[in-house]
């Protein structure tokens, strides 16, 4: 007979004085297969109160139902097993603790992918609505000393690391004769889940001179460097903190592409988005962010509106995640 089925049950009682059941009983009682719990074993999260030297069947008893069930259940809110390790060690009150923090973060990424599908469905049904609520204008930007750290990232990292590479730069500038303008990040190439750019964090700074010896100093630790940004043109939206959730975001460098494409207007660069107010005092609904292309092509007689909002030049500090 295997493991499986009511072995021997009768001896095992015998010899440990107490009743046990044999995996196949225990399964049934727990309402787990077998396969399950031999995974939970190797895991240490529910290990046998007993195993047969000689056969290697595992017994358990009656009472291990309860984490048993306990392991079940938290297994069907797609709790990793590594996860649920953590949480049947720790007592009442914690556990629980452990629980709330979990399900609030599968409540957010239960948002985003929510979002995200309505997003998907606007956008396989070939709705050109979810790009009419952005107004796309251009704006030219006058050439720039900046102050960049670079890095292959992946998006799911790019709300910590934009704010903290952004944070770093602009202490920097204080010894590089201030901010002259509006922080931006340049993404070099694609950036998913799958493909990790490179992505450049860029502040401009007053002094040339005084930046490069600031980088030649502290740029063996990270990827510092200094550049000068010609003067280009933009074309670029304006959005709000909500919007730079991902997927809002792509919904907003695709309604610049489009407005491109319907203009004739050619890439002249590569894609960025340019911070221009303090991210932490503004609201869901304030604008913080203009997402832009750089373009050539541009012709006054087109008749496309010159902005009156365009980027602004910013003179403290920002730090902002990005939703890409």
């Amino acid at each position: 007979m295997t493991e499986d089925g009511l072995v021997d049950e009768q001896r095992v009682e015998r010899q440990e004085g107490r009743q046990l059941l044999t995996i196949g009983a225990f399964a049934a009682r727990a309402r787990l297969s077998p396969k399950a719990l031999r995974l939970y074993d190797r895991l240490g999260l529910l290990p046998p109160a007993h195993v047969d030297e000689v056969s290697g069947y595992r017994y358990y008893r009656a009472e291990q139902a309860e984490r048993a069930r306990l392991v079940a259940l938290l297994r069907q809110l797609d709790m990793p097993l590594a996860h649920i390790a953590e949480l049947v060690r720790l007592d009442g009150a914690r556990a629980s603790d452990r629980l709330t923090a979990y399900w609030a973060q599968a409540e957010a990424r239960f948002a985003s992918q929510r979002t995200l599908a309505e997003y998907l469905r606007g956008r396989l049904s070939g709705s050109s609505d979810m790009y009419e609520k952005f107004v796309v204008e251009t704006v030219d930007v006058p050439e720039q000393v900046v102050l960049t750290e670079s890095r292959h990232t992946l998006s799911d990292e790019l709300p910590v690391w934009i704010p903290a590479s952004l944070g770093r730069l602009e202490e920097a500038a204080l010894e590089c004769g201030g901010i002259t303008g509006a922080p931006f990040v340049v993404y070099h190439s694609e950036v998913s889940t799958e493909s990790d750019g490179p992505v450049e964090s860029c502040v401009p700074v007053a002094d040339e001179a005084l930046a490069r010896a600031w980088a030649a100093s502290h740029g063996r630790s990270r990827t510092t460097a200094v550049r000068i940004e010609p003067a280009h043109r933009l074309a670029c939206t304006r959005i709000t903190k909500a919007q730079v959730a991902h997927p809002q975001i792509l919904a907003a460098f695709e309604a610049v592409e489009a407005w491109m494409s319907e203009h004739d207007l050619d890439y002249a660069g590569p894609c960025r988005e340019v911070y221009f107010t303090d991210w932490d005092a503004a609201g869901p609904e304030d604008p913080v962010c203009d997402v832009a292309f750089p373009v050539k092509g541009f012709s006054p007689s087109a008749g496309i509106p010159s902005p009156s909002g365009g980027i602004s030049s910013a003179s403290g500090g920002i730090s902002s995640p990005s939703g890409v």
